[in-house]
């Protein structure tokens, strides 16, 4: 029972305290009194409860209710028995509460029945059920307890007796240990409250409305004072105010009794109920509730230890914030948790941060003088996360801060214009990018702005007038870096406005477009070409000599409507613009520049459109002048008797590096480049003096020269043709891979790994036979230079890579673009190795490399394991088993014969040994001829050097066999007996009975192959248990010896599989058998006759033993004493303000912000038992 902290109940005579309980008979409906539209009626068919019909759901809550109501005015005991067993029943209780329990029962003890009746096979409840049904369930029974309150609100719940039942009973449930009880309790006890909440506000209007009569009534003259009206005002008040302190009583029981402990309940879904209730009070009610008393519990509860709770807590601030009248009311609040507000935004959980992003927001809008400028910092650098929702709630932030406020001057200035409001704006965007120091990241400040400031950043007309136009007198002019950034935030515009999808990185992929979005896709590309086509060549010719605003500049027209160019008669621009990319591609070496004028000209080849005849014919002449420009200069660059000065090498390499450029994206093939090429990269062999970019950029126009007669390849003339220049350049590219300098190996390796890519066994593929010809395998001098490249210059240290960082060794940038750049190198050897280009057995130099280059290529190292399994097993077994050879003999060869054990080499290959292992997962099935290959083949390595201690020595390499015990777990049980059969073929009878330490390497494997040599039989015992058996399962039936005895004649063979390496007959095993026996007492190890005995002894002995059952585990929750152990802090009473006349709201003590009081909820541990079966043989 509750208690009554104000003594008001006891004032008030006939009243009954709560838990008092009428005279009444059973459960069900009174008579007379019965449910319409076939639901429940006294004498159908059906007699449905009212848990049964919240959940069907087909019924209008409100004639559900309006019968209750209707049975409670019958009888009520009856009536309030049926709501007693609805909310038993809505907690998964299959126990009911009868006529007799209800009256002569305190609710301890009907709790404490009810939770004896409890069924916890499973955890689950309605409340936690998924599926739709029990989603519109959990809506129903709110829906009910709401509409319950509202309909009874203007009688039965000042009747002193039903709401005092119904609180009474739901504090009890929800201090219970069984979750169900105190989930579904604290569920209603809370909706019960906001209902009432309801109610209290209805009164305090009343109140109000009767208080303004009063006053009106007291005012007039006494002549003229109808006695009626002011004794009618009176006697409204004194009702009113007599209802107020009743439901004031109610909610200080709930609050009390339920909210105080529940808020800190050891279960997230039961705190983040109360939080999001409290919310909803205070908007609601903010008169009454909105103050630091009620505010102080979702400021602790903000530091949740679960993302869900603290999601509501963030919600229900939200719904406060967004009213700016009650920002008064949250300040002391705001200062005292601004803090974690703001912390909240690098929140774990996504969806959290984005909701505290939102509520700065709102504490934004409500006053500019809350955040300080290290708040909005924080806020600000998210517009780069990478998670979409974040950006573009940090961006809504920016916008709201920076472009928001406008003052005075701002007024009537243009829409658009170098002089307008926009750009003002544009200038602060490029400013905030530039400090940003985030400059390649332009594309997702704009995904960020794009929701809320699209309009800001489509307005491409400012931008161009702020790039052309002369500045005003007075007017700062913008910097070169400025007008790079905006440059780049007016492409980004321009490619978000024409592709409508986030940049690489945010979003899993292009969604579909409505019809609303695709016609302004629309029109916005129109407006882009028609803005455009006309300003590009302008901005080209002002920026001509810049590289970064050109290389811009020119992906603009990649977003063009081309038939625009005819339909708008705009061909005179398209002439300037032709001409400009000209002069860029005279003017620049650059190869980002040069590869931008190269894909603007392929986007303007377009057959499809009308302009292709101009471009093309202007593309054709830059072309002829470039490639006679190369030949004349080749010829006298490679003049016998004449050493070349660096200005015609220059002229080479920049004339080569704009035929390369052009050639990655166009056709070149009529001007046959392949020969020119050829001879060059020959010449720089013979003499070795040739620059290393020239040789870099001829390797890669040739390359490109391949693969476009790769794309035109019809006859077999062009075939031949093809192959022979093909496996010429190949073999040209493996000589430079002896090559001193490091950027010329790097090009080399690459393109070879690229042609063997192109040019392998696969190129047949898709009903290309007839390109067989083409095929090229590398052999094995190739495969082993290969290997050698890799192991040279990608596996190094960062402090040894003194070539690949440019001189940046102080530079982090430098370092990881140099680690980039060898991961790739690493990535294309492996592809070769996952499309069996090269052998599988090379992987064994990458794979060993695992764990000393975890960090850099773990990633890589692991995928290529995982595929190279895919495409062969036993092959990725044996590879695996070869690089822990080939790290066993580096061993051997620094640390000498003598091998300790513990030195951190022989530990460390040991440890990669574990992690290979683990690559090969659960099912021993799929990989157990795998694993088996790979015994077979660690055992012979163990055994093939001899003792250099003589005979009588262990072998050299014995000490590998405990790296090769990591794998004996992966055997099942028939395959061990085989490989320790097969170990004894390497053992003599010596072997066999050494204890020296020198011989444990030996000792531990044995018995790892001997270990759990039942763990099948059992996992087959335990599964059967698993299946037949629950939580509370009774004592299985025990496993008789007469279900698993073997038939008479079974063979060896079937309980041991054999090894495809071993070929073992059953006779041989037999054989092995036998002496097996004649040898009894020598042998350190037991029969296989001798096991399998023993298994079925401990079969038919023991079976399933009781205590193998699985432990009951009982779900057990702390209490309200627990909970709120340590709490130091007060609990108000609830005091509604139901007229400013009549009493005045005390206000909260900065006390009630101890940070001590900060909750820290309990996690409950859960028990694992965990049983280990050993079978002892007798040695």
């Amino acid at each position: 029972d509750l208690e009554d902290p104000d003594g008001k109940n006891a004032a008030r005579k006939g009243k009954k305290v709560l838990g008092d309980k009428a005279k009444g008979g059973g459960a069900g409906w009174g008579p007379g009194v019965g449910w319409v539209n076939g639901h429940h009626q006294e004498n159908g068919m059906e007699n449905m409860t009212l848990f049964e019909v919240v959940k069907m759901g087909k019924s209008a809550t409100q004639s559900v209710v309006d019968d209750w109501i209707e049975a409670y005015k019958h009888d009520r005991d009856i009536a309030l028995l049926d709501l007693i067993n609805f909310f038993i029943q809505c907690s998964g209780c299959k126990g009911a509460v009868s006529g007799e329990m209800f009256r002569h029962m305190q609710n301890s003890e009907i709790i404490r029945k009810m939770t004896e009746e409890f069924d916890e096979d499973s955890g689950d409840y309605p409340l936690t059920l998924s599926g739709p049904q029990w989603k519109k369930f959990r809506i129903s029974f709110c829906d009910f307890i709401a509409v319950l309150v509202r309909q009874c609100q203007y009688s039965i719940i000042y009747d002193e007796y039903m709401m005092d039942t119904v609180i009474s009973l739901l504090t009890g449930l929800s201090d219970s240990q069984v979750r169900a009880f105190r989930h579904t309790s604290t569920l209603a006890a809370m909706k019960l409250m906001t209902a009432l909440v309801n109610v209290a506000l209805n009164l305090s209007i009343n109140m109000d409305n009767t208080q303004r009569q009063y006053e009106a009534e007291r005012n007039k003259v006494i002549a003229k004072r109808a006695n009626e009206g002011w004794s009618s005002c009176c006697k409204s008040e004194k009702e009113l105010q007599e209802n107020q302190d009743e439901i004031e009583n109610m909610m200080n029981a709930i609050f009390k009794g339920v909210f105080v402990h529940r808020y800190r309940d050891a279960i997230a879904e039961i705190r983040a109920v109360c939080i999001e209730e409290i919310g909803v009070w205070m908007k609601l009610y903010s008169d009454a509730f909105l103050n630091d008393s009620y505010l102080k519990y979702v400021g602790w509860t903000m530091h949740d230890k679960q993302g869900e709770v603290r999601l509501k807590c963030l919600t229900a601030l939200q719904g406060l914030y967004y009213n700016r009248e009650l920002g008064t009311r949250l300040e002391l609040f705001t200062s005292r948790f601004k803090d974690r507000i703001v912390s909240m935004t690098l929140d774990k959980e996504y969806d959290v941060a984005v909701q505290a992003i939102k509520l700065l927001t709102l504490v934004l809008q409500s006053s500019d003088e809350v955040l300080t400028a290290e708040d909005c910092e924080s806020v600000y650098h998210l517009v780069y996360s990478a998670h979409r929702p974040i950006a573009v709630s940090a961006g809504e932030f920016l916008f709201k801060k920076l472009f928001s406020h406008r003052g005075p001057e701002e007024e009537g200035l243009p829409r658009r214009g170098r002089q307008s409001l926009n750009g003002s704006l544009i200038k602060t965007t490029v400013f905030f990018f530039l400090e940003s120091e985030l400059h390649e990241h332009g594309a997702y400040l704009v995904d960020s702005l794009w929701d809320c400031g699209s309009e800001l950043l489509k307005d491409w007309e400012t931008m161009i007038s702020l790039l052309l136009d002369e500045p005003m007198p007075g007017e700062e002019a913008l910097t070169d870096r400025q007008e790079t950034a905006l440059v780049e935030i007016m492409l980004c515009a321009i490619r978000q406005a024409c592709e409508c999808h986030p940049p690489v990185g945010r979003g899993t992929g292009k969604r579909v477009l409505t019809a609303k979005e695709k016609k302004t896709q629309l029109d916005d590309r129109t407006r882009v070409t028609e803005m455009f086509a006309v300003a590009l060549p302008l901005l080209l010719a002002k920026y001509c000599v810049d590289i970064d605003k050109v290389t811009n500049l020119l992906q603009i027209p990649k977003y063009f409507d081309l038939d625009i160019y005819t339909t708008g008669r705009l061909e005179k621009h398209l002439d300037a613009l032709l001409r400009q990319i000209w002069e860029v591609v005279d003017k620049h070496t650059d190869t980002e520049v040069l590869e931008a004028c190269s894909t603007t000209y392929h986007y303007l080849c377009n057959e499809e459109f009308t302009i292709y005849n101009r471009v093309d014919i202007t593309r054709s002449q830059l072309l002829d002048e470039l490639v006679d420009k190369f030949s004349r200069l080749l010829e006298d660059f490679l003049q016998e008797g004449e050493e070349p000065d660096d200005d015609d090498a220059y002229q080479v390499l920049s004339t080569l590096k704009k035929i390369t450029a052009f050639h990655n994206a166009h056709d070149l093939s009529k001007w046959d480049l392949f020969t020119s090429n050829y001879r060059l990269l020959n010449t720089g062999l013979q003499n070795g003096d040739m620059p290393e970019q020239i040789v870099v950029q001829a390797m890669q126009c040739t390359h490109y020269i391949i693969l476009w007669h790769l794309a035109k390849v019809s006859d077999s003339g062009d075939m031949v043709t093809l192959r022979k220049q093909m496996r010429a350049f190949c073999l040209m590219c493996q000589r430079y891979l002896n090559s001193i300098n490091t950027a010329v190996k790097e090009q080399a390796f690459t393109i070879l790994c690229d042609l063997l890519m192109i040019f392998s066994h696969q190129i047949m593929s898709s009903g290309r036979e007839q390109l067989e010809p083409l095929v090229y395998t590398p052999d094995s001098t190739l495969q082993a230079e290969l290997l050698n490249f890799i192991l040279d210059q990608v596996f190094i240290d960062q402090d040894d890579d003194n070539n690949s960082t440019d001189g940046q060794h102080d530079d982090e940038a430098g370092k990881i673009e140099a680690l980039h750049k060898r991961r790739n190198l690493l990535a294309a050897y492996c592809k070769l190795i996952i499309y069996n280009i090269v052998e599988i057995n090379t992987g064994a130099d990458i794979f060993k490399q695992y764990m000393r280059y975890y960090n850099d290529y773990g990633d890589i190292i692991k995928e290529t394991m995982s595929k190279t399994r895919q495409i062969d097993k036993t092959q990725c077994a044996k590879t695996l088993v070869l690089s822990l050879q080939k790290l066993f003999n580096e061993m051997l060869s620094e640390l000498g014969c003598n091998i300790d054990r513990s030195t951190s080499a022989f530990c460390g290959i040991k440890e990669l040994a574990r992690r290979f292992s683990l690559t090969f997962g659960l099912d021993q099935l799929k990989t157990r001829e795998a694993i088996a290959m790979l015994h077979k083949d660690g055992i012979e390595f163990a055994f093939k050097e001899p003792s250099p201690q003589g005979e009588g020595g262990p072998p050299l390499n014995l000490a590998f066999l405990d790296i090769l015990s990591e794998f004996s777990s992966k055997l099942i049980r028939q395959d061990k007996r085989t490989v320790h059969m097969y170990l004894e073929r390497f053992m003599t009878f010596q072997m066999a009975l050494q204890r020296e330490d020198c011989w444990l390497p030996l000792i531990s494997y044995r018995n790892s192959l001997q270990a759990g040599g039942d763990d099948d039989t059992m996992s087959v015992i335990s599964g059967i248990s698993s299946r037949g058996s629950t939580i509370r399962s009774k004592k299985p039936k025990p496993v008789t010896a007469a279900k698993r005895k073997l038939p008479e004649g079974t063979t060896c063979s079937k309980q041991c599989n054999k090894m495809s390496f071993l070929c073992l007959h059953y006779t041989e095993i037999l054989l092995l058998n036998q002496t097996e026996n004649r040898l009894g007492s020598q042998l350190a190890y037991p029969s296989f006759a001798d096991m399998f005995l023993c298994v079925l002894h401990s079969r038919r002995s023991s079976g399933l033993m009781e205590d193998d059952e699985q432990p009951i585990v009982e779900d057990v929750m702390m209490s309200s004493e627990d909970i709120n152990e340590g709490m130091d802090f007060d609990t108000m009473d609830i005091d509604l303000p139901a007229s400013k006349n009549r009493r005045e709201r005390t206000e909260l003590k900065p006390d009630y912000f101890d940070p001590s009081s900060i909750m820290d909820d309990s996690v409950g541990n859960s028990l694992f038992v965990k049983r280990r079966y050993f079978f002892l043989f007798k040695i």
